[in-house]
């Protein structure tokens, strides 16, 4: 089993369509993902996501032929994150389908079980507390009501740890290095959950969608070998993958190389049939520094988005 960094993580994890499976899982304490690649993975997930998704996507796309690559890709990395990088330490939210949100800790490897409705397993341990959405924040219940098999919301560390009750000291979460201000990257955290609960009402949503499936598979924190894009969207036409980046408080050059990073990656690994990628920057200013870098990076487009607080008596 993987020896992960011993930061704690908070995921939010669905069992099934419309969570069906919750109850098996809750009584048999596990939890886990199908994706019906009928295989033993035992020993088979190795330390980078990206060797893993290039090994299965083929698989996967063998019992599924109708699915795109990237919906391929998403697959594998949702069976990789939760049977392989799941950590003992981490915090687990798991919907009872019923407006309740159970919480468990993983507390061993992954096994398969064939035959079983969810195959591909992690044993658990559950915990006593459960948290009501009607007790979250806004944006926590943005954030896990969004579409896709498991969600990081670790962002959300704070309130989570609050809603449980926890009685053990909470634990530290490893600040990100190139975070240059504290203010903008919580606001653009924030920002990310927003664009994708209206982004049907952006500019960007005119010409594009969030990539997404016919089982909720959707782009959002689409993991890559060099960490997960903010926002994975596709063109109505199909001809154009759009990789969206979050400025998130850091600097420029750490953005820009970031972006670039991950667009080579969806051009690699993603892009078919003669598919273009295209990147996007999403940041509250644009500073002298990034303006010049993208006078030549004419695939990367950047938007400034405002907010507005009224107070109205």
């Amino acid at each position: 089993m993987k020896v992960g960094n011993m930061a704690r993580k908070y995921h939010r994890i669905v069992l099934g369509n419309k969570s069906q499976f919750f109850e098996e899982c809750y009584q048999g304490n596990f939890i886990g993902v199908d994706y019906e690649i009928a295989e033993d993975l035992t020993g088979k997930f190795p330390d980078n996501w990206r060797d893993f998704t290039k090994k299965y996507i083929p698989v996967y796309l063998k019992s599924h032929p109708e699915k795109s690559k990237i919906a391929a890709g998403l697959a594998c990395g949702t069976l990789w994150t939760v049977c392989y990088d799941y950590s003992e330490s981490d915090l687990i939210l798991v919907h009872n389908g019923q407006g309740i949100y159970h919480i468990c800790k993983v507390t061993g490897p992954y096994y398969y079980v064939p035959g079983g409705n969810i195959p591909h397993r992690r044993p658990v341990r559950w915990l006593e507390t459960a948290i009501s959405r009607e007790d979250m924040s806004d944006s926590l219940k943005s954030a896990v009501g969004a579409r896709g098999t498991t969600i990081n919301i670790t962002m959300y560390a704070g309130e989570i740890e609050e809603l449980v009750e926890s009685t053990q000291p909470r634990d530290i979460i490893a600040t990100d290095s190139t975070i240059e201000d504290v203010y903008q990257f919580a606001l653009e955290k924030h920002l990310e959950h927003f664009l994708v609960t209206n982004w049907k009402h952006t500019e960007l949503g005119k010409t594009y969608d969030i990539f997404s499936d016919e089982e909720g598979v959707i782009g959002q924190q689409y993991q890559t070998d060099t960490g997960p894009i903010d926002i994975l969207a596709i063109s109505k036409d199909k001809k154009v993958l759009l990789v969206i980046e979050l400025k998130k408080g850091r600097g420029s050059d750490t953005v820009l190389g970031q972006i670039q990073r991950y667009m080579g990656y969806v051009q690699e690994e993603l892009a078919t049939n003669g598919q273009k990628v295209r990147g996007v920057i999403i940041a509250q200013e644009e500073d002298n520094r990034l303006r010049r870098a993208l006078i030549v990076a004419p695939n990367i487009d950047f938007y400034r988005y405002e907010v507005t607080f009224k107070l109205k008596k």
